[in-house]
């Protein structure tokens, strides 16, 4: 998140607002106690910040800076934090995603493909075609040799409901043009585990 982002800013709906004052009443609560008087208010920005990606355009942002180049090797943005919710109960997941493309005659503003992951994120998800998701608006804009992407989250869905399990992790992949190449995608899976002291 920006630094200079102000929660209490962020636009937000009276209609939202509303329905979570109707949902603290129906569990029970009281929407005048002091500790909830602005609940409704605080939790219908935080809804509408963590799904600002419906209202912006991911290929847009890829546009907005792509150059010219000649280089034609792997380009690997690794460990990109992402947070999203679940579409099924609208509990967090969140974990980190490892992003690869080979130039085909364009390279793209390095800060530009974590973009992309927060617009996609930032949505009601799946991991599977959050994946997707990304994975398709790299290969079709910049239209590279080749694209990965490999997401690893964990499920708070899972962690604090259902089976509970505290340990899990889920990894998707998806692989585009040169990346289907065994060697290819070996050697960016081997790149993405690899640690510098």
């Amino acid at each position: 998140m920006n630094d200079n982002f102000n929660l209490e800013s962020f636009p937000v709906t009276e209609q939202i607002k509303t329905n979570y004052e109707d949902i603290l009443q129906l569990l029970g609560e009281n929407k005048e106690r002091e500790g909830l008087l602005k609940t409704p208010e605080r939790a219908a920005k935080a809804i509408k910040f963590l799904t600002e990606g419906y209202e912006q355009d991911p290929k847009q942002i890829l546009q907005s800076a792509m150059f010219e180049e000649s280089y034609d090797e792997m380009v690997i943005v690794k460990e990109i934090e992402l947070y999203s919710l679940c579409e099924h109960h609208m509990l967090p997941f969140f974990g980190k995603a490892h992003i690869a493309y080979i130039p085909n005659g364009h390279i793209v503003g390095l800060s530009k493909i974590p973009r992309v992951v927060d617009v996609f994120a930032r949505r009601l998800q799946v991991q599977e075609r959050l994946t997707e998701q990304i994975l398709d608006c790299i290969n079709n804009t910049l239209q590279p040799k080749g694209v990965a992407v490999v997401i690893e989250a964990s499920h708070m869905c899972m962690m604090m409901r259902g089976v509970q399990k505290q340990n899990s992790m889920t990894t998707t992949s998806g692989f585009r043009g040169a990346f289907k190449d065994t060697d290819t995608r070996n050697e960016f899976l081997k790149l993405i585990s690899f640690r510098l002291s």
